[in-house]
């Protein structure tokens, strides 16, 4: 099966798809305007860290909830409810003027992002009840895909209309799109019937934790899944811009450019290598993600020559990311899939936020290359924990 043939066979899926399509872009539209009004705003590298953890922290601490209200409420309302908050907090980074309100920023990002977190657990916890085998698997690269897509375009896009016309149009166009997304999804109509419990939440969230206790295969995939965690750039990209780009282009043309350089690379690379990776060859796309970042940061200084490392550095990602994830999902009973996709995000989202950390606090003590090259050497590691592995998967 290809990617046309899934579309047009499933009608919910295409539906899915394009919802995953306005609203993924919708949400890495406005990223360019946060980083920019922190750079406008002389904020330290230790506070754009910061910032930058506030997008991730949200599904580390609400991951044991927000997989119980899955598994237990209806789908659709959920969505919607979820896409209705980002679209408020996104209105209220409007009210964001000056320094002395990151604070406020940051609890404002915390909230869209628990509410981005849910969705994007709630619509993975779906796709399983849709599609199965090599179905599920080529629906998480069409999803990968367009995460990919739209962390380009929304990158790219962002960064000229920040540069045009400023953070606040550019927030103002980002409500719009949500709102967008937020139709599409009412006219979605699900062709499954979704079995829902009635159990307690907290008996939900004690069972879904015993099942990861009972199972520990997927407690390992999870683990194995939690390394793209550590391809979470957007600090350094930042700074790069901020101390050594901006003398050679404009700061939200210097990150939109970096990122959607990387992002064609992240949705590229799947029509290229998905058909051939298997659970024998995975081992070798972590090897050359870790060979691709350690390049990258060996010429990161330069920054025409760094666009072009920065590609080889997103090439593998996404396959990592939708292989995982499609592993993890078989591996898991559908009853507990709400709770373990979350649990998943959960670990995912914490290996984000302590790497984001490190680079934050890295930033001040050492070079920025010396920190590139630490999360590259991290991959080669990854590789020998899947290698021992893979004989039990």
């Amino acid at each position: 099966m290809n990617y046309r043939e899934l579309l047009k066979n499933y009608d919910v899926v295409r539906q899915l798809s394009l919802l995953q399509l306005v609203a993924y872009f919708a949400a890495w539209f406005s990223n360019v305007a946060i980083y920019t009004m922190l750079v406008q705003f002389n904020s330290s590298a230790f506070a754009i860290s910061v910032v930058t953890a506030m997008h991730f922290l949200p599904a580390i601490i609400i991951a044991p909830l927000s997989g119980a209200i899955i598994d237990r409420f209806r789908i659709k309302p959920l969505m919607i409810t979820l896409l209705s908050v980002e679209l408020a907090m996104t209105l209220l980074f409007l009210t964001i003027d000056s320094k002395e309100e990151v604070w406020l920023l940051m609890i404002f990002i915390f909230i869209r992002m628990a509410s981005a977190s849910m969705f994007f657990s709630t619509e993975m916890s779906l796709l399983p009840k849709l599609v199965s085998g090599i179905a599920l698997q080529k629906a998480n690269e069409i999803h990968s895909i367009i995460w990919s897509f739209t962390f380009a375009a929304g990158m790219a896009l962002s960064g000229i209309v920040v540069n045009l016309v400023g953070v606040k149009w550019a927030i103002i166009i980002d409500a719009f799109i949500i709102f967008t997304a937020i139709i599409l999804l009412i006219n979605i109509n699900f062709k499954i019937e979704i079995i829902h419990t009635k159990e307690k939440i907290i008996s939900l969230i004690k069972d879904g934790f015993l099942y990861l206790k009972q199972n520990k295969l997927v407690v390992h995939l999870i683990v194995l899944h939690s390394s793209v965690g550590l391809t979470i750039f957007d600090t350094i990209v930042t700074l790069l811009a901020k101390n050594q780009y901006k003398y050679v282009i404009s700061v939200p043309l210097a990150i939109g450019l970096t990122n959607a350089f990387r992002a064609t690379a992240l949705m590229i690379g799947p029509f290229i290598i998905s058909n051939w990776v298997n659970k024998e060859r995975l081992l070798y796309i972590f090897i050359f993600q870790g060979s691709a970042i350690i390049f990258w940061a060996l010429v990161q200084s330069n920054f025409y020559i760094s666009l072009l490392a920065i590609f080889f550095v997103g090439f593998t990602t996404t396959t990592i990311w939708s292989f995982t994830y499609a592993l993890l999902q078989e591996k898991t009973d559908n009853k507990y899939l709400g709770r373990v996709i979350s649990y998943n995000d959960m670990i995912f989202m914490l290996t984000t936020v302590l790497t984001t950390i490190f680079i934050g606090i890295m930033a001040e003590l050492v070079s920025l290359k010396l920190i590139t090259l630490t999360l590259g050497v991290l991959f080669f590691l990854v590789a020998i924990y899947y290698k021992w592995l893979k004989s039990r998967i």
